[in-house]
């Protein structure tokens, strides 16, 4: 009985709307915004096809650009945040007790300011004259904008500057358990940094570094600010698409399937993680 309450509301507010989602996907658009009754497969046809006058299909790689895009961006802020955020908690968890609760506040320090803000903020850095442009004018490094704004980069950038607290905090939950009497041990035995790191440090850290990985990747996946910010709308994401298939297109089919089509790649990497978890029980 103590968690019916939990279940009635994620059934309420998880389980239906994406049932209704699904179901959605499978129903022929409306040309007028919503969905007719009846059944359809066009949107997930409308994914990797594209309809000619004579009704053939044709080709059309422009949405699996869109989701390919996604998938790459989503990846290297995974592993920009890990490589970054693995250093930082080993720096913290090996401070003593006072210093590590300020470092660990000024890592949360960010979620206390507005997504949003946070994107702009960006522009002051990477936009024509900013922080980083400036000052190369004025040493005369540079004669024309960078154009660091509205691409890739920038939208890697928001990503990574805004979910990796997010891979730091479980990765640092992970080593404070750690058994630093064993680091001395292989110490003594002469082994070398890396191979403590490779083979002692990173194996029982591990599942921070997972869980870490699963946030930020999840995340970035379905990130929508820095995309329509800092990548201007010109260089759209999956979570952008669906936006616009709802509200402008008003293609709710084609925007259930691709909501199911990222639910699906959020529960592919829910999998992997649990199963990495269940193999290092098995083990133990």
């Amino acid at each position: 009985m103590g968690l019916g309450p939990a279940i009635l509301t994620i059934f309420a507010f998880m389980v239906i709307p994406i049932f209704i989602l699904g179901v959605f996907s499978f129903m022929p658009a409306d040309p007028y915004g919503g969905v007719d009754k009846g059944f359809s497969y066009e949107a997930w046809v409308q994914l990797f096809f594209e309809r000619d006058l004579d009704d053939s299909l044709i080709f059309d790689p422009v949405y699996l650009q869109i989701i390919f895009r996604s998938i790459v961006l989503a990846v290297l802020a995974t592993i920009t945040t890990l490589a970054v955020g693995f250093p930082v908690a080993w720096y913290i968890v090996q401070q003593p007790a006072k210093k590590r609760e300020l470092l660990l506040f000024l890592v949360t320090i960010p979620f206390w300011t507005n997504l949003l803000i946070r994107a702009y903020a960006w522009i002051l850095i990477l936009g024509k004259n900013g922080m980083i442009e400036k000052p190369l004018y004025g040493l005369g490094i540079i004669d024309e904008s960078l154009e660091l704004m509205y691409g890739n980069l920038a939208i890697g950038l928001g990503l990574v500057y805004s979910y990796i607290p997010l891979m730091i905090l479980p990765i640092y939950a992970s080593l404070e358990k750690l058994d630093f009497g064993l680091i001395e041990a292989a110490h003594d035995l002469y082994a070398k940094r890396y191979s403590v790191i490779r083979k002692i440090v990173i194996p029982l850290c591990l599942p921070g570094i997972i869980a870490g990985c699963i946030l930020v990747f999840v995340l970035s996946l379905g990130d929508f600010i820095s995309p329509s910010i800092l990548g201007g709308g010109k260089k759209m994401m999956l979570s952008n698409l669906i936006q616009f298939q709802f509200s402008s297109a008003r293609n709710w089919p084609f925007g259930g399937a691709l909501t199911m089509l990222l639910l699906i790649m959020v529960g592919i990497g829910s999998f992997f993680y649990i199963r990495v978890l269940g193999k290092r029980e098995e083990i133990k």
